[in-house]
C-alpha cells in the first residue's frame, strides 16, 4: 500500500495559482474579433498541466475535459514564444519569497541525466547505454528544495561549464551577504575543478565541496551539522515524478525549458502549501 502524501495530485490549477499566472497569458480574444468564443485559457492551461504530469502525447489530451489537441498545442507554442512560463517561474519565486522567505543560507547545485529518445537541441549521445540520445539538467535549489534556476545541455557535455551558469541565471535579486548571514553553496564532487571553485568564491559564497570518492572521509562522532545535499536530490525526485521531465520528448529546447519552468512553479506552490498548512 502506497504511503499517503500530504497533498493530492493537482489536475486543475487552483485559484490562487491561476491568479498568479493568468496576467502573463494575455487576452483570450481581442475585443471585436468575429467568430466563435475562444476556449477559456484556464481549460487550455489545465490541458498543458495534464501533458506535463502524465507525460502523454498531445493527441491524448481528453478533449471533453480540457480542449482539442490543436488548441492546447497552439496556445502552448504562443506562450512559449512570449516567455510566459519563465515569467511564471519568476513570479512563483517572488511569491515564495513573500510567503515564506527564500532560504538563501543553504543552497545546493547538482545535475541529473535523462533519456531523450527523439534527440533535438541540447541533447547528445549518452556515455553509457549504447550512446543513446540523452539530456542533462543542472539545477540550483534553496534550503527548502525550491528550484531557483537551471540549465539544460547535452548529456555528453562536460560538467565544468554547467556548474556556474545556474548561479548567474537566478531570477530576482540576491540579498546582500552580511557577516551573520553567510550564503553556503554545496557542489557535487564531479564539479571539483579549479575554475568552478574560483567561480563560486567570486560570487561571494561559502563553498562546500565533497572530495573525490576515493578520498576517505572521517566523520566525527559528535557531528553537529546535518547533511545538506539530500535536499537537491529530493528536488530531482520531485521533477521526475512529473513524467514529462522523466523522459524528454521535446525536440526544441525552448519547449523543454517551458516544461521545466512549469514543473518548477508547481513544486514551489506545493512547498508553500505544505509549509502553510
Amino acid at each position: 500500500m502506497a504511503p499517503e502524501t500530504s497533498l493530492d495530485t493537482i489536475w486543475h490549477v487552483p485559484d490562487d495559482w491561476w491568479n498568479l499566472i493568468a496576467p502573463l497569458l494575455g487576452p483570450e480574444k481581442a475585443p471585436g474579433t468575429p467568430g466563435r468564443p475562444a476556449v477559456p485559457f484556464r481549460r487550455i492551461f489545465d490541458g498543458i498541466r495534464y501533458v506535463l504530469h502524465t507525460g502523454c502525447q498531445w493527441r491524448a489530451i481528453p478533449r471533453t475535459e480540457f480542449a482539442p489537441k490543436s488548441t492546447v498545442w497552439g496556445r502552448f507554442q504562443q506562450w512559449v514564444d512570449a516567455d510566459a512560463f519563465q515569467q511564471a517561474w519568476a513570479r512563483g519565486l517572488n511569491d515564495s519569497d513573500w510567503e515564506l522567505g527564500i532560504d538563501w543560507k543553504w543552497q545546493a547545485l547538482d545535475g541529473v541525466r535523462t533519456k531523450a529518445p527523439l534527440g533535438g537541441e541540447a541533447t547528445g549521445p549518452r556515455p553509457v547505454d549504447r550512446a543513446k540520445s540523452g539530456t542533462q539538467r543542472s539545477v540550483l535549489r534553496d534550503g527548502r528544495g525550491a528550484p531557483r534556476s537551471g540549465i539544460v545541455a547535452g548529456v555528453n557535455a562536460p560538467d565544468k561549464p554547467l556548474a556556474l551558469e545556474p548561479l548567474d541565471s537566478i531570477p530576482g535579486e540576491r540579498p546582500a551577504r552580511v557577516i551573520h548571514r553567510w550564503h553556503h553553496r554545496s557542489v557535487d564532487a564531479g564539479d571539483n575543478y579549479e575554475e568552478v571553485i574560483a567561480g563560486v568564491l567570486e560570487r561571494d559564497s561559502l563553498l562546500h565541496l565533497r572530495p573525490p570518492a576515493s578520498t576517505p572521509l572521517e566523520v566525527p562522532a559528535g557531528k553537529e551539522h546535518p547533511g545538506r545535499r539530500w535536499v537537491v536530490e529530493r528536488t530531482h525526485s520531485w521533477h521526475h515524478r512529473i513524467r514529462r521531465l522523466l523522459v524528454r520528448w521535446e525536440k526544441k529546447l525552448d519547449h523543454y525549458d517551458a516544461m521545466i519552468d512549469l514543473a518548477s512553479v508547481l513544486i514551489i506552490w506545493r512547498i508553500i502549501c505544505s509549509v502553510s498548512t
